[in-house]
């Protein structure tokens, strides 16, 4: 009875949590979505493009320090939800602007209210799964993004042939308003709000009173790993969004193709995407269970290189063999842009139980504040990629080409997998270095 009522209940609010993301995300791009059509209306240059998408993401970056606190202080379901209804609201106001510093202080507050939206899922994840199969549910969750923007450029599109860019971030922000309301009635934060016993997170195996335990936040925040997976997360999300917000700019501008084969485009690199995050979470997962971890390397560093290897064969394909001759974008331009999932659990690990002595409770409880910090750390990181893929990227663009542009995206991506290849094996234990050597 008790695991049919888990089972339920994890599919009801698993089943939410990726509708109302897939509206966040959705709702988050559809100014990218429906960009050619807004430059058409009205007079917009690259500079002013940049700004736009930079002032979310800077936005999104102050929103994301604020919600992973507000994730621990708060019901994650009451926070999930007002910012999709907040998302919501900003849109369909947005749709009725035809300013450059309207539409610019509004997408700041849709960056604003994006950043309420992902820290509570990955709390509610691990109330409701266990933690050997977060990883797996993880991706999965995390595949709703691809699904948002395999299918909004096609959706902008076809609505775009009725009715016109107006129409379409009004329509999508009114169902981000009703299924916001839908999503704070069907989220439960954890398993005893609905009679069911809490999930406990395994213990750590090893010994009491480890060296990252004993670390302070300092000493964590000052680990060499941290530092390079946080700049893996600044340029593989920089570099997704540069070609997420600027790709179909690039092939109809640059390459002569029409509107349609730029939201296909779009769509085709989204897809790539979709399988590739549900195939890193399945494999990182199976990696980690027949290796284990260690305090040096990773057993999901190899997908990681891989992946980010993919990155930079398909962008380079991508950019030199698309011309105004193509008949289509081929599968060959399939980007594979590097999941959350690989990421998510490298430096971090669930925290032990909370068992009944003060003393341990308090060592767990500054243990889970430590590793809210630090993934809050990297998710800066990200967010900073995603604004110097806005108004820098496109000030290259105005200066030189958005082909040049997309060079440096490259040459960014390819440097940036040469360094983690050479430092694949450093040592991942966070925090204080114990006396006794490894």
């Amino acid at each position: 009875m008790a695991a049919g009522g888990y089972g339920r209940y994890r599919a009801v609010i698993f089943a939410a949590m990726f509708v109302g993301y897939t509206l966040y995300y959705f709702n988050r791009k559809t100014f990218s979505f429906v960009m050619p059509a807004v430059m058409a209306e009205v007079p917009l240059g690259k500079d002013e493009l940049g700004l736009i998408t930079s002032s979310q993401s800077a936005a999104y970056a102050i929103s994301k320090f604020v919600s992973g606190v507000l994730s621990d202080q708060m019901s994650a379901r009451w926070l999930f939800s007002s910012g999709l209804l907040m998302v919501g609201l900003v849109n369909v106001v947005f749709s009725w602007s035809s300013t450059v510093t309207a539409f610019a202080g509004l997408w700041f507050l849709n960056g604003l209210a994006q950043g309420l939206g992902w820290p509570p899922c990955g709390k509610i994840l691990r109330k409701w799964f266990e933690p050997s199969q977060f990883g797996t549910w993880w991706a999965i969750l995390s595949t709703s993004m691809n699904l948002a923007g395999g299918l909004g450029p096609i959706v902008a599109a076809l609505v775009s042939l009725n009715y016109d860019w107006r129409m379409t971030l009004s329509f999508s922000g009114f169902i981000c308003v009703v299924v916001s309301f839908v999503c704070l009635v069907l989220i439960k934060n954890e398993p005893s709000d609905v009679g069911l016993p809490n999930i406990e997170q395994g213990a750590k195996k090893g010994k009491k009173g480890s060296s990252s335990e004993n670390s302070t936040l300092t000493e964590l925040l000052l680990s060499p790993y941290l530092w390079l997976l946080s700049t893996g997360y600044l340029v593989v999300f920089g570099v997704k969004t540069c070609c997420t917000d600027w790709g179909q700019l690039f092939l109809i501008q640059e390459r002569g193709q029409s509107m349609l084969v730029g939201s296909s485009y779009m769509s085709a690199l989204e897809i790539g995407g979709l399988v590739g995050s549900i195939a890193a979470g399945y494999l990182s997962d199976r990696a980690v269970a027949r290796v284990g971890l260690s305090s040096y390397g990773n057993p999901r560093h190899a997908l990681l290189l891989s992946m980010m290897a993919g990155m930079c064969v398909s962008m380079f394909l991508f950019r030199v063999t698309v011309t105004g001759d193509s008949p289509k974008v081929s599968a060959l331009h399939f980007f594979l842009p590097l999941p959350v999932s690989p990421f998510a659990d490298l430096p971090f690990s669930s925290p032990g139980r909370l068992v009944s002595t003060p003393e341990l409770r308090t060592r767990a409880l500054r243990r889970l504040l430590d590793t809210q910090a630090l993934l809050v750390f990297c998710l800066f990181f990200l967010t900073v990629g995603g604004f110097l893929a806005g108004l820098p990227f496109s000030t290259i663009a105005k200066h030189y080409s958005w082909a040049t542009a997309f060079w440096v995206a490259e040459i960014t991506c390819t440097g940036s997998t040469v360094a983690f290849f050479l430092l694949r094996n450093i040592r991942t234990k966070m925090g204080r270095i114990p006396r006794k050597a490894d």
